[in-house]
């Protein structure tokens, strides 16, 4: 396993991308070291800066509602977690779709999406 984020491969291939523009002379007129491909470079960069991460988990909206309020409430992960306190439509949900085993699966889940954040389940 490597210790390099998305972000580190991202960044070497646009380093990459701008040498061979370079290398192979596609710069055309430059102002100041700066290259007409720049722009595209920037605006790429500035995408990446604004998306979502890769593999935020995905929930569903009752669930991502209840981590919402418990976190404005100041409620810990542990007693979030705990299922006597859930809302009826998380307790409702987790009951109905999901086995005992599951639910330890879902475990994990749920404190990745407490800490990473999350993507909503599209109804």
């Amino acid at each position: 396993m490597s210790n390099k984020t998305k972000r580190d491969v991202f960044e070497k291939a646009l380093r990459e991308w701008d040498d061979l523009v370079h290398s192979c002379g596609l710069q055309g007129e430059e102002t100041h070291g700066g290259c007409e491909f720049d722009p595209v470079l920037i605006k790429y960069k500035n995408e990446y800066d604004d998306a979502l991460p890769d593999d935020l988990p995905v929930i569903p909206k009752a669930v991502a509602a209840y981590i919402k309020k418990c976190k404005h409430d100041g409620i810990a992960i542990a007693s979030a977690m705990d299922e006597d306190k859930f809302p009826k439509k998380v307790a409702d949900y987790f009951r109905n779709y999901y086995t005992r085993d599951q639910w330890i699966e879902l475990q994990d889940t749920f404190a990745r999406a407490w800490v990473d954040g999350y993507t909503v389940e599209e109804a």
